[in-house]
């Protein structure tokens, strides 16, 4: 015990010192281009919103956004990002369904998946030229159609309005929610339905009382992040309807690059309200997403 005690004694204490390590430079550009072109750019437009032309502070900005013009605005926004994200996110899970849980061949979903890739990714004038070119008063479909005897305008369809805007919306809406929902269909355990089946349950049982309120907050969640992408669209709307239907983000862009009319401070709180919703968006979804991965762990 006397010769443990001594070597005991006489052994150094090592102590674990911090080593400078150059891991951390890789992450600079990062952070880099973040504050660059998103907390620079945001800290701008929540300055820029209370103030004046002159630099002066004032809340007039944010009191005019009560005004008719602005509402009716926000509201045409809110309808088109809400009608696209229920067609876009109902079609995109039947879709996501047939290719995960309805036994669709394994080359058939590789190549959904990857047109919901592309798709997904489409916009901008590129799509809203497709969509003139395919169903507008001179489109391809429309001529096709005219000649059969359906004369869709006739019908009293637009593709330069509420409705057409929406279908425009809407092919990029479903391959996004395509992507996003197939890996929470995935996650369901084959256990779960053969436990199920064991227990008498039916197979629309199964889903209504198993499946769906496990996928539920993942559909909600996706459905959400539909909406948000809706509604900060600016490209296709704008090079669909040249400024025809009034959205949020035209009136910004109006404002922004308006001569004579515009005023880029009011641009500014219109797109500071922007910002407020699709936090909300992102808040709402990342709640969840936590709670849909608890479930599929």
């Amino acid at each position: 015990m006397a010769r443990l005690a001594r070597t005991q004694s006489v052994t150094p204490l090592v102590r674990n010192t911090p080593r400078w390590s150059w891991d951390w430079l890789g992450v600079v550009p990062f952070f880099l281009f973040i504050f660059a072109f998103l907390l620079m750019p945001s800290g701008t437009l929540f300055l820029g919103a209370f103030q004046d032309g002159a630099g002066a502070w004032t809340i007039d900005n944010i009191v005019a956004l009560n005004s008719p013009q602005i509402i009716k605005a926000y509201s045409l926004s809110l309808q088109v990002s809400l009608a696209t994200s229920l067609v876009g996110g109902i079609f995109g899970f039947l879709v996501a369904y047939a290719i995960t849980v309805g036994g669709t061949p394994g080359w058939l979903r590789s190549a959904l998946l990857t047109f919901s890739g592309l798709a997904a990714n489409f916009g901008g004038v590129p799509l809203a030229f497709a969509f003139i070119a395919t169903v507008g008063r001179t489109g391809f479909v429309t001529a096709l159609l005219k000649g059969l005897g359906l004369d869709l305008y006739e019908a009293g369809f637009s593709l330069y309005g509420f409705f057409g805007l929406t279908l425009a919306y809407t092919y990029f809406q479903f391959p996004l929610m395509v992507l996003t929902i197939t890996p929470a269909l995935d996650g369901l355990k084959r256990e779960w339905r053969e436990a199920s089946a064991n227990l008498g349950a039916s197979s629309w049982e199964y889903w209504w009382h198993v499946a769906l309120p496990i996928l539920w907050p993942s559909i909600l969640g996706t459905m959400i992040l539909l909406f948000g992408s809706a509604f900060g669209a600016f490209a296709t709307a704008q090079a669909l309807t040249g400024g025809q239907i009034l959205l949020v983000t035209i009136l910004i862009g109006q404002q922004i690059r308006g001569d004579v009319l515009g005023n880029a401070n009011l641009g500014y709180a219109l797109a500071l309200g922007m910002v407020v919703v699709m936090g909300i968006c992102i808040a709402i979804y990342t709640i969840l997403q936590r709670q849909t991965t608890r479930w599929l762990r």
